[in-house]
């Protein structure tokens, strides 16, 4: 199973800002987007969550845009695992205009493990981590 997640997405007029490109916030749902579609490939879906009783949440994201992107344009996000903690995972992202391979944005997610019970980070199951390759150096 390939390591590194990919997404489509097309950009519409809904995800511009006032400047008449993509607007920041529409980069933090596809990276949401990218993140969840990427777990249900590997086979974490939301039953195994909720039967797990646990939840994934973002603590902090970090975004470089590198050029804007319009209306029209077939956006393709990657992503991957690039590291692991005992209650997070550290996860990046790549934006390419794919007409162009033209590179968009980069960007980082620290995503922390909860337990729906307690509401406080929890240790990450083996059967929920051992299901993603991890890649600490991909595209550094």
């Amino acid at each position: 199973m390939p390591a590194v997640f990919q997404l489509s997405c097309t950009v519409s007029d809904d995800d511009l800002d006032p400047n008449g490109h993509v607007n920041n916030v529409v980069y933090v749902q596809w990276m949401q987007d990218a993140a969840v579609r990427h777990s249900t490939h590997v086979g974490c879906t939301m039953q195994l969550y909720q039967q797990l009783a646990v939840t994934w949440v973002a603590r902090s994201h970090h975004i470089d845009y590198l050029q804007p992107a319009f209306p029209g344009d077939e956006i393709t996000v990657e992503t991957w695992l690039a590291g692991r903690r005992k209650v997070s995972c550290h996860r990046r992202y790549r934006f390419f205009r794919q007409c162009d391979q033209v590179e968009l944005a980069r960007a980082e997610t620290e995503w922390v493990y909860i337990d729906l019970m307690t509401g406080r980070p929890r240790a990450i199951h083996d059967q929920v981590i051992n299901r993603f390759q991890l890649l600490p150096n991909h595209n550094l």
